[in-house]
């Protein structure tokens, strides 16, 4: 899943977010941000996620990252034998 998000009117975002279930909740994390959250359910993840970004984003007291260094990751799987 990617979480879309504008820091302002011209500029848009498309973040990685990862999602797991845990027992009874799933966890949605962005590696790229180091944030993470939980819901009962995985359309209420995803809505916790993208609310927990936007403030992520709009608090002026947490540092945030470069965007456009962020952008320049890649992120893949790699098959393995277990």
């Amino acid at each position: 899943m990617n979480c879309i998000i504008y820091l302002d009117e011209n500029m848009k975002y498309a973040l990685p977010i990862i999602i797991a279930r845990e027992g009874k909740w799933y966890i949605a994390s962005c590696p790229l941000l180091n944030i993470a959250t939980q819901g009962k359910s995985e359309e209420g993840v995803k809505k916790n996620i993208k609310a927990l970004i936007k403030e992520y984003m709009k608090d002026p007291d947490t540092e945030k990252p470069n965007m456009n260094s962020l952008m320049t990751l890649s992120l893949t799987t790699v098959p393995i034998n277990v």
